[in-house]
């Protein structure tokens, strides 16, 4: 399993062994609320009764059932891995550590604290610089959301960015430097039920 897990790793571009890779899955994996053997244990009758009109499936995963979890975990380590420090994003932009620390606390990027050092999510950084844009879309994203939610957002195709024929991720859609007012609308309503 090892090699086949480093060739996976390596096609992915992940700097790191595969027992590097399963540490940070394991961490994230107790990150997680452990699973409920019963999902509708957490709801009396009547919020089972209302979840359950609206089509949510309360019963508990079967034995052949994936976890849902796994999807997660393995998003949240690779976010994690390919998330830059302070200094790695200072060099990559050109810029001394502490503008890079300004524009986390300003909001002109967005990371989080983790073992006492910033780690800043690679998708806001091109080969040698900010994502053009970004300014104007971190503005508008809700302060409130995981680092993990804002990334599949900026790298998942979203309909109402084309760039030709074809929806694009916001990443993307920045990259090609379509109008960042449009990424910026649709990131205002992240984490908001439609």
């Amino acid at each position: 399993m090892t090699v086949a897990l480093e060739t996976v790793l390596a096609r992915a571009g992940l700097k790191v062994t595969a027992h590097e890779f399963l540490v940070l899955v394991e961490d994230a994996a107790k990150r997680l609320t452990p699973p409920e053997a019963d999902p509708s244990a957490h709801f009396d009758e009547s919020e089972q009764a209302a979840l359950t009109e609206t089509g949510l499936d309360l019963s508990p995963l079967d034995e052949r059932e994936t976890d849902p979890r796994a999807r997660a975990v393995a998003e949240q380590t690779v976010l994690r891995d390919t998330a830059l420090s302070v200094g790695q994003a200072a060099e990559l932009v050109g810029v001394d550590s502490s503008r890079i620390r300004h524009r986390v606390a300003s909001r002109r990027l967005i990371g989080w604290k983790d073992r006492g050092g910033w780690r800043l999510p690679a998708w806001q950084f091109t080969e040698d610089d900010v994502l053009p844009g970004l300014e104007t879309v971190l503005t508008a994203m809700p302060s409130d959301q995981p680092a993990l939610v804002l990334a599949n957002f900026m790298t998942t195709p979203q309909e109402d960015l084309e760039l030709g024929d074809r929806p694009v991720s916001p990443r993307d859609w920045l990259m090609a430097r379509g109008n960042p007012q449009r990424v910026a609308e649709l990131a205002s309503v992240i984490g908001t039920p439609a």
